[in-house]
């Protein structure tokens, strides 16, 4: 594998040259790096006074960055990978720290936990969406489980929305237009009603074209975008002590898939822009996602808040993918049509208090999850004159009870900080399964082929973690934690076998160890946060594709482990009055120790971790420009990096990855133009891939090898208005 290494050298250059920078500006008006709050621990706190590996990203960031969805939050957070599915842009693969899936199964759970406002999101189909303004966004790394509802091995991402505010009218509207016919409209009104009850509404619409032209029958472009959401939300504080918010949500989306565009051996690759002239009609996905959710906090005393959080989501998902139609390849063309719907409900309950004059901080929780669902897939295999059909359903539930606390003694000036968790839980699931082939001449059923199967598994596990954390000043935080997590098990709705779907995979559990450093110098002009980590990962459910013929079937066994390494290195400094720069890094060293096929057969050096580049990095510059009689000057650039990864987790018939690749975006805007009704315009001019890099999220065998390309080079302007 080939690496862009930074080397100790270069790196210490760069955090000299930071540091040197900042230095030069001690004689400037006082000035000082913004103070993060976060909610990552069910309460208020500084991001610098947490003793966790945490990035959390505040509106006007993700406004510089144009995160219009989770994907495009991957390349910003060290150690952290996303891509779209290829079927669909909705469909999101999530990895923390080489952890995640890379199937979209509806009877696996995600190894990354995706929650928005607090609430567990259990499928990722549908997740691409945005659905309101976002206050911030906070990623966890490390197993995550004894503040949260769900357990996860990979980490925790929570999206927070902008709550409705009490007293006070507001409106925004913000448009987007951009190359390739991009339009993007959202729309939102706060509203007071009287003085303890507010309503704040959100909509979204939003197109944009694909970048390869489908040359064949259907829609016209292969990736394009065709999205509308919706929310609203009530905020009601009938006194201090108890307040409650309800919203609701619905997202639709009608995207078409990605363009898998089939390699040549010995031609390089290159991006194409118009397809093959295949004789499938190319069809747009339909997904609708909605969910409502209630929370209420009731500050039951000065230091104690009992809260509630109940939550019903459901989806229907269908999406269409052509493999390589009309290029000739054998046993092509090859499509799939996939729908899913799922429906899920969860009650948590929360107690979250101070003791001991608060020296003792706890947070004490009750958790409940079901959700019921059928998933259905149909591989189109004209050549082999059949059609396969899968059909599955699932019902699921699982029991949580979670708790950790902080306890600060007084010995070393209060300076020591010892923090306990512990989880406990319990998941059953149950899936029936139905395959069968169809005779495309005839459209009756093959007898043989005909299968049924039902799977029916208990899961049950204890998983404690450990902080030990020491403010060595009042600017620099040092912190020790081990952390387990659990991963309950499940079925595989593409076993080769009906045995194996029967019999199903079991849970896996990862073991963390992690120190790490928070502070802020030159008066808080510079910050360096750094964690250093290693993870035994065991009983890991691998994907084995063991007929490379038909990437139609795999096996999932508890068929591994693994150590994972690595650390994340953050640095901002504050270089001179009105220019912030930021340099985030992730480094990452993820290798199979052991694994076993069914057979009990030594395969390790057959297996490489996916979606896990052993170096990536992030360059951010934000710069107040100037302040003119129009408005403010504001400037962003941004450039991300990452190492070359294996995209297959089997070597057996030949290394598949993607190559390391840069992308350079910038932004200029024009902030805070005097408008009417004391309002405030903004226009920005934006650019995506400035260097048009040719890069790719998935390069994969199966009836020929073909790769899935990122987008080339995009631009456009924002256009906003809001009081």
């Amino acid at each position: 594998m080939r690496h862009h290494v930074l080397t100790r050298t270069a790196l210490s250059t760069a955090i000299g040259l930071q540091l040197l920078m900042a230095h030069s500006t001690v004689t400037h008006a006082q000035m000082s790096l913004e103070e993060v709050v976060v909610t990552a621990q069910k309460r208020d706190e500084l991001q610098q006074d947490i003793p966790i590996s945490l990035v959390s990203m505040g509106s006007a960031q993700i406004e510089n960055l144009r995160i219009t969805d989770i994907i495009d939050l991957g390349s910003n957070v060290p150690n952290l990978q996303l891509s779209p599915h290829p079927n669909s842009g909705a469909t999101p693969r999530v990895f923390i720290r080489g952890v995640g899936n890379f199937d979209d199964q509806i009877t696996q759970d995600p190894s990354v936990a995706v929650y928005m406002d607090g609430v567990y999101v259990g499928r990722n189909q549908g997740m691409g969406l945005e659905v309101a303004e976002l206050e911030r966004i906070e990623v966890l790394r490390g197993p995550q489980g004894t503040l949260y509802g769900r357990n996860a091995t990979g980490g925790a991402i929570n999206f927070i929305t902008q709550a409705p505010e009490l007293g006070q009218w507001g409106f925004k509207q913000d448009f987007t237009f951009g190359k390739r016919d991009e339009f993007r409209s959202r729309t939102m009104v706060n509203a007071p009603i009287g003085d303890t009850l507010a309503v704040r509404a959100f909509y979204m619409t939003s197109e944009k074209d694909g970048f390869v032209d489908n040359a064949g029958q259907g829609t016209s472009t292969y990736g394009a975008e065709d999205r509308d959401a919706q929310r609203i939300d009530f905020f009601w504080q009938p006194n201090d002590a108890l307040d409650a918010r309800y919203s609701y949500d619905r997202s639709q989306l009608d995207d078409t898939s990605y363009y898998l565009a089939p390699t040549v051996p010995g031609v390089p690759p290159q991006r194409p822009s118009v397809s093959h002239a295949g004789g499938q009609t190319m069809k747009p996905s339909d997904v609708t996602a909605q969910g409502h959710q209630l929370t209420v906090n009731w500050e039951i005393q000065e230091d104690l808040i009992l809260r509630s959080i109940t939550a019903y989501r459901d989806l229907d998902s269908y999406v269409y993918q052509d493999y390589l139609s009309g290029t000739g390849r054998p046993n092509t063309p090859f499509f799939i049509d996939a729908s899913v719907e799922q429906d899920q409900f969860s009650q948590e309950l929360q107690l979250i208090g101070s003791a001991m004059g608060y020296k003792l901080d706890y947070t004490l929780g009750l958790y409940y999850f079901e959700e019921e669902g059928s998933g259905s897939t149909i591989n189109w295999l004209p050549g082999f004159g059949i059609r396969q059909v899968a059909d599955a359903d699932i019902e699921n539930k699982a029991w949580a009870a979670f708790g950790q606390a902080t306890y600060t003694p007084d010995m070393l000036d209060s300076r020591l900080h010892l923090t306990l968790g512990l989880r406990w839980s319990k998941d059953e699931r149950k899936a029936d399964l139905t395959r069968y082939n169809v005779l495309l001449a005839t459209n009756g059923i093959l007898a043989p082929s005909y299968q049924q199967g039902r799977g029916d598994k208990d899961f049950d596990a204890v998983n404690p973690s450990f902080t030990v954390g020491f403010d060595l000043t009042n600017d620099i935080n040092l912190y020790a934690k081990y952390a387990e997590g659990y991963k309950t098990g499940g079925f595989n709705v593409r076993a080769t076998t009906i045995a194996f779907f029967e019999n199903g995979f079991d849970e896996e559990s990862l073991e963390s160890y992690e120190i790490g450093i928070k502070s802020q110098w030159l008066e808080n002009r510079l910050r360096v946060n750094a964690a250093v980590f290693t993870a035994d990962y065991k009983d890991i459910q691998l994907n084995a594709q063991t007929n490379i013929s038909d990437p139609t079937k795999a096996d999932i066994l508890n068929a591994g482990e693994a150590t994972i390494q690595g650390l994340e290195l953050e640095v901002t400094a504050l270089v001179v009055d009105g220019l912030t720069a930021s340099f985030n890094y992730g480094y990452l060293n993820a290798r199979y120790d052991e694994i076993n096929d069914a057979f009990g057969r030594d395969v390790t050096n057959d297996y490489e971790f996916v979606n896990a580049p052993q170096h990536s990095y992030t360059l951010d510059l934000n710069w107040d420009v100037t302040t003119t009689p129009y408005g403010v000057v504001v400037a962003n650039l941004n450039y991300t990096w990452q190492d070359d990864k294996f995209i297959t987790a089997t070597r057996v018939n030949g290394d598949y990855t993607i190559d390391d690749y840069g992308l350079l975006n910038a932004r200029i805007a024009l902030e805070d133009i005097p408008g009417p009704n004391n309002g405030v315009f903004k226009v920005a001019l934006w650019g995506r891939n400035l260097e048009d890099k040719e890069y790719s999220f998935l390069n994969a065998p199966g009836f020929g090898t073909y790769r899935a390309w990122g987008e080339p080079r995009s631009y456009g302007v924002d256009l906003s208005y809001e009081f």
